[in-house]
């Protein structure tokens, strides 16, 4: 059995969550960072080895295109674009959400690694005047 295609997809960007909706009335809100991270594309799921994505907190998309009647192609605002995100996996996503994310959490914590980007310092001259 396949899942449901969404009726109606909708992405609050101030929130930089994807929401979709079905014909039963389901809805379901996706975070962008729980996306980009978990995207099915081969540079995140690797050949068998996936890749554990780090400092996406601040992640958003920017665009959203349908691929034919099946997928999303989704477009990240860190240049992440190569993932086709299908009716199946998106509904996998949704009804796995709480777990996978632990998951993700509990891969982030085992390598040392974190959500928040990092900052880049500023170079700033302290001699020079205004």
């Amino acid at each position: 059995m396949s899942a449901p295609q969404p009726q109606k997809i909708n992405y609050r960007q101030s929130r930089a969550e994807l929401e979709l909706t079905y014909a039963d009335g389901t809805q379901v809100v996706l975070p962008a960072e729980l996306l980009r991270v978990l995207s099915p594309s081969a540079e995140v799921q690797g050949h068998g080895q996936p890749v554990l994505q780090v400092e996406k907190k601040d992640v958003r998309i920017w665009k959203i295109e349908p691929v034919g009647r099946y997928a999303l192609k989704l477009f990240f605002d860190d240049g992440h674009d190569s993932g086709l995100f299908s009716w199946d996996y998106l509904w996998h996503l949704a009804q796995n959400q709480t777990r996978l994310w632990q998951n993700y959490l509990d891969q982030l914590q085992a390598a040392g690694a974190q959500r928040e980007p990092r900052l880049i310092p500023l170079a700033v001259d302290a001699g020079r005047k205004s």
